[in-house]
């Protein structure tokens, strides 16, 4: 399963009200270590695809819910069960890194 764009408009039913944890990943097309993390994000969606939606939210088109959420740094992964953040990472990890912490916290 590939990962999925999500916008400040459709945040609430991507995200929020998903029957399965989201994680979003909140980037920008400018930020290098953002690039370093997204081919590995694509093969943890293959992975996990069953339990978790793998969403990534581009924070210089979509204002709206990065500020609500205080996104201060990217990039920044934040996972979402039940309509809750629950868990964040901030900045860029090996696969191997990223692929533990997410298995750790479902």
């Amino acid at each position: 399963m590939a990962t999925i764009a999500v916008t400040d408009s459709s945040f609430e039913a991507d995200v929020l009200k998903s029957d399965k944890p989201v994680l979003v990943d909140f980037w920008a097309d400018w930020c290098g270590p953002c690039k370093m993390i997204g081919p590995a994000l694509e093969e943890i969606s293959d992975e996990l695809g069953e339990k978790v939606t793998i969403a990534k939210m581009d924070i210089m088109a979509n204002t709206g819910i990065p500020a609500e959420i205080g996104v201060k740094s990217i990039p920044l992964m934040v996972l979402f069960k039940d309509g809750k953040a629950v868990a964040q990472k901030l900045g860029a990890a090996p696969k191997s890194a990223l692929k533990g912490w997410l298995e750790g916290e479902l």
